[in-house]
């Protein structure tokens, strides 16, 4: 896998969709944790089927807004928090073992869409996100030409927010191939 970063070019109402969009993940994120605290013997599909339960809930309306594998993608953060608390605590580490925590409202988070929820264009230099949040088409700025992966080949796209902007990072699905010979010389 492959990971490509590229600068979101928008307006100040765009950015706030995206705004919207992350406090959203993070809500779910949250929400799912929760839902684990108070039913312990519950396991990773049971985080996705509760966020289908979350979007239809008429107290959270907002929730339906973002896409449902942003959703899902917000359980598996959620589910790995918990894997790798269950995981410190099997290797019996020493120290804090990493309890599960919720998020807090900070300078930066990131929403994360799979394969729907977005489109690039045509030449791969704008994105779409077309979620209920409506954040529109963004200008990508960046130093990879992205033009030379398939649509196919794009299996995730993470929009971040960071103190200078927002970033949208692209997971691709090619091998990284590095063709060296050896010399047969041993130095060091």
């Amino acid at each position: 896998m492959l990971v490509f970063e590229a600068k979101l070019e928008g307006t100040n109402e765009q950015y706030q969709s995206l705004d919207e969009a992350i406090r959203t993940a993070r809500f779910v994120r949250n929400a799912c944790l929760r839902y684990w605290m108070d039913n312990r013997n519950i396991g990773r599909y049971d985080l996705s089927a509760y966020c289908a339960v979350l979007a239809a809930d008429e107290n959270f309306p907002w929730v339906a807004k973002l896409n449902s594998m942003a959703r899902q993608a917000s359980a598996e953060r959620a589910w790995s928090a918990i894997a790798r608390f269950f995981d410190n605590c099997k290797k019996s580490k020493p120290g804090n073992i990493g309890y599960p925590r919720f998020r807090k409202e900070q300078t930066h988070g990131s929403v994360e869409y799979k394969t729907s929820g977005w489109k690039l264009s045509d030449d791969r230099r704008y994105i779409t996100f077309g979620d209920g949040f409506k954040a529109g088409t963004f200008k990508l700025w960046g130093t990879r030409d992205l033009h030379f992966y398939q649509v196919k080949q794009f299996k995730r796209v993470r929009v971040v927010r960071r103190a200078d902007g927002y970033y949208a990072q692209f997971c691709i699905d090619q091998d990284r191939v590095e063709k060296r010979e050896p010399t047969g010389k041993t130095i060091g």
